[in-house]
């Protein structure tokens, strides 16, 4: 069984619904609106909880946590040619491979 504790939980203010709102990334489509930051998040998880159960009773396949997953560190990204050339001209004027600069942006961004 899944740990719902290990399932990536984020807790914001809806100002249309003027109350805290908690989601769960890896099921998009649940959340739970609450007047307090802390019954936003323990009300999400126990939604999460509930949905786990009830995949889990069905044998249905039960999302894995993102942070139990593992990851290649590589991803493909398409962009237009005149973005790739700038991007390589101003690798090569840092002295860096494209790929470390693009790594070290991307790393600066989140």
């Amino acid at each position: 069984m899944v740990e719902v504790t290990h399932y990536t939980y984020r807790v914001s203010w809806s100002p249309e619904d003027q109350e805290f709102v908690g989601t769960c990334v890896e099921f998009p489509s649940l959340s739970w609106l609450a007047a307090s930051q802390d019954d936003a998040f323990h009300g999400i998880e126990r939604v999460v909880e509930g949905v786990v159960a009830d995949l889990s009773e069905s044998g249905e396949e039960i999302p894995k946590p993102l942070a139990e997953r593992q990851y290649s560190g590589r991803f493909n990204v398409r962009i237009p040619p005149d973005t790739h050339r700038r991007l390589v001209t101003e690798a090569a004027e840092q002295g860096v491979s494209l790929n470390r600069f693009v790594s070290d942006r991307l790393a600066s961004c989140v």
